[in-house]
């Protein structure tokens, strides 16, 4: 690139290889930068240079500049956000069971943006979380946002709610279009839901955002303002999701073809699915943190479920079972 063809965004280069380059570990001299600027097709002297650093000063970017050893070197000190903030971040974002992997590797590249690269190398090595089940709807993005601007525009919504069937499809329920009244939106068990109100059951229901197709604002007032006027969100949440961990071993489960979906939800749409001699059932096998919580997850079920094996884990249930039989004897 000839030298100085980029003149008038020398302030806009110098303030990107600052933020990039330097950290509170690491610093450059005068010469390295204008080395940095020269890549950029700027030429700069070491007056002018003075001059640009403190105007970084005054919008706000924190460029130290001290004497080590012989040398003198500069670095940005403070910034937006510290390097611990920015690794929180990508966790939450990696961690986020609602969030696709495509969205997530986008959020995390942007943010890394905000770092030196140095510190974002540190952040790639924080972004892998081993076995994540991650949504495969890439519209909850957008659908979260859409959610939002009903909720503060007061609008009731229309959309279609989405179930998995045996061929790991997502396909309509057989009600159809929904018309339902959003009120709050919940993060729970990895999971974004929407707490509405069903006019037409008359009651407050949740919904799972991934699982929400083709959303609309309806243009009318949402309904259902009285049932939610002294809603405890935390308890509703509390009784209505939670699963805990324990031993994690591979498990043989057996079950009806129409609860197909709730496996699919818990242990993701990769899983194994074969049918079984049984008319109407299939079986999968998942890697589970086998405990009590896992087994009350599995009487939920009811008759609709079964675990087939190994051994060791059909007798632990059967135990638990009995101790229960038992309390109520």
């Amino acid at each position: 690139m000839p030298k100085g063809t980029n003149q008038k965004l020398k302030l806009y280069y110098l303030a990107k290889i600052m933020v990039e380059k330097t950290d509170d570990d690491h610093a450059l001299t005068m010469p390295e930068i204008q080395d940095h600027l020269e890549d950029y097709g700027v030429t700069a002297d070491r007056k002018s240079l003075y001059d640009d650093m403190e105007a970084l000063r005054t919008l706000g970017i924190d460029v130290i500049g001290e004497q080590i050893g012989r040398g003198y070197f500069y670095h940005v000190g403070k910034k937006q956000f510290e390097i611990a903030e920015l690794k929180l971040l990508v966790d939450a974002i990696q961690s986020s069971k609602f969030i696709t992997e495509k969205k997530s590797s986008e959020l995390i590249k942007k943010l890394m943006g905000l770092a030196s690269e140095y510190e974002a190398s540190q952040m790639k090595r924080q972004v892998v979380v081993h076995g994540r089940i991650k949504t495969m709807n890439e519209s909850i993005y957008y659908n979260v946002d859409k959610l939002h601007t009903a909720i503060s525009r007061n609008n009731s919504i229309s959309m279609e709610y989405m179930r998995w069937d045996l061929h790991k499809k997502l396909v309509p329920t057989e009600k159809g279009v929904y018309e339902i009244s959003p009120w709050a939106l919940m993060w729970d068990d990895e999971n974004y839901y929407l707490v509405a109100y069903d006019p037409a059951d008359d009651m407050i229901k949740h919904y799972r955002v991934d699982k929400m197709s083709h959303i609309e604002l309806t243009g009318n007032k949402r309904e259902g303002r009285q049932l939610f006027k002294n809603f405890d969100m935390a308890a509703y949440a509390k009784n209505k999701f939670g699963m805990y961990s324990g031993k994690e071993q591979k498990v043989r489960i057996a079950f009806k073809n129409e609860i197909v979906g709730v496996m699919i939800d818990r242990f993701g749409k990769d899983i194994p699915i074969r049918a079984t001699r049984e008319k109407g059932w299939s079986q999968t096998s998942v890697e589970v943190a086998v405990s009590e919580q896992f087994f009350g997850w599995i009487f939920g079920l009811g008759s609709e479920a079964k675990i087939t094996g190994p051994d060791n884990v059909v007798k632990q249930f059967k135990k638990e079972a009995q101790s229960i039989i038992k309390m109520y004897r």
